[in-house]
């Protein structure tokens, strides 16, 4: 008979960051447990609310499957003594394992027989294993930021106040530090009853929901969507919805209900971002907007219960927006009584690192990239606007408004400079600088914008590596990953055909003031990326052989990766491709032997090899006249004309001939050919079956 476990956790509110986490890690570490214990189930959900965690569990197996495994022992030959007894070595595994002689018996592995049994364990009842389970469970959830409470060696997110534990209609008894398991669950915090008694998982969704309890988190989300669209609708506009928003309201709350707040007119105003920005980010408002996409004097909460004295309610978030909104205000005017390059001076009074300078320094430096850059990338004719909006695209940090709320950074920038006079080309630039923001984000799309956004990034890398500060493990406090990523994001987008290297040796030369070895330092932030990169072209679904097949090939120009990885994903899906690989993988091996490329013709001796030479001389022109048109595909079919004569040439000649001068002349040969394939890929690292 199949049977159900109902499981609950009940903490005190769970920050709504870490929700999506703690869900992910309860189902799938949930379903580790139950097949290392050989747990048969068929379906597993959870759910989770501020201050509960759900996991249901159906189709469970009434028991363990049982265990049959084969263990394998000492070698025959050290297992008995000249009197056949077993010996220390076979009496130890034999102990270890419960076993006695008539359990052995022996089988041939590798070159010689073993003493091999069979281990047979009869499954326990699932209500016993998984009173070892639950436990562990819990401790199994893993957050940033853990507590100690009562005395407890647990360690959680918050509190845990109550366990809910049900195992088909009966409560499944444990206890972890003190806290015991129960059939009692929890309605909401203030309209809810405060012990709720359930006894089957119907029972327990129908007594949460009479208690204001909506425990599904996607049901919540789409209660909360549908409220505020008809919210905004009877004030004649349109919620600006914004999923992470969202997502973060809903597990703010068990008890959705959306209703709308005003502000005063006046404010509309100031830019759109000073506005929304206090909304959702510091009171988890939705903004709602005209037909025309401009703001209206309104605003969207949700509030965590009924409609009971709404109005109270809603004065409250006014009066408390309306106080956010006035500063932002008085923060503007005052900001924008001076133009915004008179706050550059004050950058110098603002440290960026101890040892890398002020902001003031870091500006310099990207002023010098920047300059660089628009050599490097062809964009001279940009250059006016480039250097003025690096000169002043740190210049909003100072400002009144950024220091409030520092979310506004480019953001304020971008409307100052327009305010004091700057062109579009230059305000766009200082907002796009620090595009992208988050992963999905927006990138650049002025050429300004690009290389200063670079130049940044590369700026912050580039001193944080030569002072030896590195991203380790899930350590990155500076986000160097994240600007590798928009560096490389943008640079594909914009497809810039520009070194890598390049850039990241311009960037180290701006620290002249510190010591370290450029070369090293220089190797170790293209290796960075290249984990980077590597990480993006998997996600976009190329092999990762093909993308070791290309990085290896030392490219670092970006772009040309990227467009060489899409070509070559697509070029081995040949039906002959290990015939065609099979050849090339044994040059790349013996070329690695050779200790020059020159090849001389009169050692040339076999037919079969001078038939190769002429064969590659031909297809060395041809295949690096379609490199330059970066017609990869065509350029890898050109290659691999050399397949036959160089089947030919390994089935006919020995290549390490006694005689140095030829066998050295074959070694070139054939480093000529592995060089030439360098110049597309490295066939070599393509794995096939």
């Amino acid at each position: 008979m199949n049977k159900y476990l109902l499981f609950e956790i009940g903490c005190e509110e769970i920050p709504a960051r870490f929700m999506d986490s703690s869900l992910k890690q309860l189902k799938e570490n949930s379903k580790k447990f139950l097949n290392e214990n050989r747990i048969n189930f068929e379906d597993i959900k959870t759910y989770g609310t501020p201050r509960r965690l759900t996991l249901i569990i159906e189709g469970l197996s009434d028991s363990q499957n049982d265990l049959e495994e084969e263990i394998k022992g000492p070698a025959k030959r050290i297992a008995f003594d000249d009197n056949n007894e077993p010996t220390k070595p076979l009496q130890g595994f034999m102990r270890s394992k419960g076993l006695n002689i008539a359990d052995l018996y022996f089988k041939v592995a590798g070159k010689e027989e073993y003493v091999f049994a069979k281990l047979r364990e009869e499954g326990k009842n699932t209500e016993d294993v998984l009173k070892d389970i639950l436990p562990n469970l819990i401790k199994s959830i893993n957050y940033p930021k853990t507590m100690k409470w009562g005395g407890k060696q647990l360690r959680f997110t918050r509190p845990i106040r109550w366990i809910l534990s049900i195992y088909n209609g009966q409560i499944l008894d444990f206890e972890i530090e003190g806290i015991k398991s129960s059939n009692v669950t929890r309605g909401h915090r203030f309209l809810g009853k405060e012990n709720i008694t359930v006894n089957s998982v119907d029972e327990y969704l129908d007594e949460l929901r009479k208690n204001y309890v909506i425990l599904d988190q996607n049901e919540r989300k789409e209660i909360i969507r549908k409220q505020c669209i008809e919210v905004a609708s009877s004030l004649n506009g349109q919620v600006l919805m914004d999923e992470d928003l969202l997502n973060e309201v809903t597990y703010l709350l068990e008890y959705p209900t959306a209703f709308y707040g005003e502000f005063e007119k006046d404010y509309l105003k100031l830019p759109k971002e000073v506005i929304i920005t206090p909304m959702k980010e510091h009171q988890r408002y939705f903004p709602v907007l005209r037909e025309d996409k401009e703001l209206l004097p309104n605003f969207i909460t949700v509030r965590n219960g009924t409609d009971y004295k709404i109005e109270n309610v809603k004065k409250g978030n006014e009066k408390v927006l309306e106080a956010r909104l006035a500063d932002a205000q008085f923060f503007y005017k005052e900001d924008t009584k001076i133009e915004l390059d008179k706050y550059i001076e004050k950058l110098k009074n603002v440290v960026f690192q101890e040892q890398l300078g002020t902001i003031y320094d870091k500006t310099l430096r990207i002023e010098k990239l920047s300059k660089k850059l628009t050599s490097e990338f062809g964009y001279e004719q940009d250059e006016e606007n480039t250097m003025r909006a690096a000169k002043i695209c740190k210049a909003d940090l100072v400002t009144n408004m950024v220091f409030e709320f520092t979310e506004l950074q480019g953001v304020m920038g971008r409307e100052y400079a327009k305010v004091s006079g700057e062109n579009k080309v230059i305000a766009d630039a200082i907002f796009e600088h620090y595009l992208p923001r988050f992963s999905g984000d927006i990138l650049p799309t002025k050429n300004s914008g690009t290389i200063i956004s670079i130049a940044d990034k590369m700026d912050s890398i580039a001193g944080f590596f030569a002072i030896g500060i590195q991203p380790t493990g899930s350590q990155d406090p500076y986000a160097l990953r994240r600007q590798a990523l928009g560096i490389i994001n943008i640079l594909m987008d914009k497809n810039i055909n520009v070194s890598l290297k390049n850039i990241i040796d311009y960037a180290l030369s701006n620290y002249d003031n510190l010591k370290f070895d450029k070369e090293k330092i220089s190797s170790e932030i293209l290796d960075f990326f290249n984990q980077r990169i590597k990480n993006i072209f998997s996600e976009m679904g190329i092999r990762y052989d093909v993308i070791d097949a290309i990085i290896s090939s030392h490219i670092d120009d970006v772009s040309d990766m990227y467009n060489r990885a899409k070509e070559l994903n697509m070029w081995i899906n040949k039906d002959e491709i290990i015939e065609i690989l099979t050849g090339f993988n044994r040059v790349s091996t013996l070329a690695q032997k050779a200790e020059s490329s020159e090849i001389k013709e009169e050692y040339l001796q076999a037919k079969e090899e001078k038939v190769l030479y002429y064969e590659f001389k031909k297809v060395k022109h041809t295949v690096k006249s379609s490199i330059d048109k970066k017609e990869y595909s065509k350029a890898l079919d050109e290659f691999i004309v050399l397949k036959n004569p160089i089947d030919n040439l390994f089935d006919t000649v020995m290549i390490m001939d006694k005689d140095e001068n030829i066998k050295n002349n074959r070694l070139a040969l054939l480093k000529q050919i592995y060089d030439t394939m360098l110049l597309i890929c490295d066939l070599s690292k393509i794995v096939y079956k």
